[in-house]
């Protein structure tokens, strides 16, 4: 299953429908890249006003450390050339459209990033701004890295160095139980009622979110649609 899909002609973002027999409430994930076209949040928020529950994406509170690691997409709005917008509540969510985030806490973020060892930990504070400003200087060129394509196919020998990668599972691994839990109690709590609950997380969580849901409660993908994030001039 293509989750973000890259060519030359385009980047685009899969928004995929989960459902259980007998259940009528769905899942509909939007797999998010947290800067982009302002076209793509705007076809996302139109598809989010379909919604009855959205389930949202974001670590709450504040920290010096995480302000550090997400310089690295909020350099790159700061280049108008760019035509890049960051991805924030003002430009995507609809109004009257319920909202619960599940996410960590900013110290809790820290807490599994301070678990790794020390080097480890210092590189990762110094890569991010570096990661960021080079983005920027790139620009929308940046979105064309293969790299950036996530897909639910069996792993290749990169995805697999990928899937390995400590940081990128004390980056998630947290956040994505916290998800799944807060998914899981929606779905005892509200499963037979006729809802469309929108998860909209960073597109890196989707293999645990679509995984997590099929092995737990039985969820499947029925149908995807195809959200263009970026279209090369």
């Amino acid at each position: 299953m293509q989750v973000i899909e890259v060519t030359g002609f385009a980047v685009r973002s899969a928004v995929i429908t989960l459902r259980r027999r007998g259940t009528p409430l769905e899942f509909v994930v939007f797999p998010m890249i947290h800067v982009a076209s302002p076209t793509f949040y705007a076809q996302v928020r139109i598809r989010l006003r379909e919604c009855d529950l959205i389930v949202l994406e974001g670590i709450r509170g504040k920290s010096l450390g995480v302000g550090v690691i997400t310089l690295a997409y909020r350099f790159a709005p700061r280049w108008r050339r760019n035509g890049l917008v960051e991805q924030t509540d003002e430009v995507l969510l609809p109004e009257g459209v319920p909202v619960i985030n599940p996410d960590v806490t900013a110290e809790q973020a820290i807490a599994d990033l301070r678990a790794l060892p020390r080097w480890l930990y210092v590189l990762v504070l110094i890569a991010a701004p570096v990661y960021g400003l080079v983005f920027a200087l790139r620009g929308p060129r940046a979105f064309l890295d293969a790299d950036t394509a996530v897909d639910d196919f069996p792993l290749t020998a990169r995805a697999e160095e990928m899937d390995d990668d400590p940081v990128g599972h004390a980056l998630s691994d947290r956040r994505d139980q916290l998800l799944l839990d807060a998914l899981g109690e929606i779905h005892t709590e509200r499963g037979g009622e006729p809802l469309r609950v929108a998860v909209v997380y960073g597109a890196g969580h989707v293999r645990a979110i679509v995984h997590g849901l099929a092995d737990r409660y039985g969820y499947a993908p029925r149908e995807a649609e195809w959200v263009t994030v970026y279209l090369p001039a």
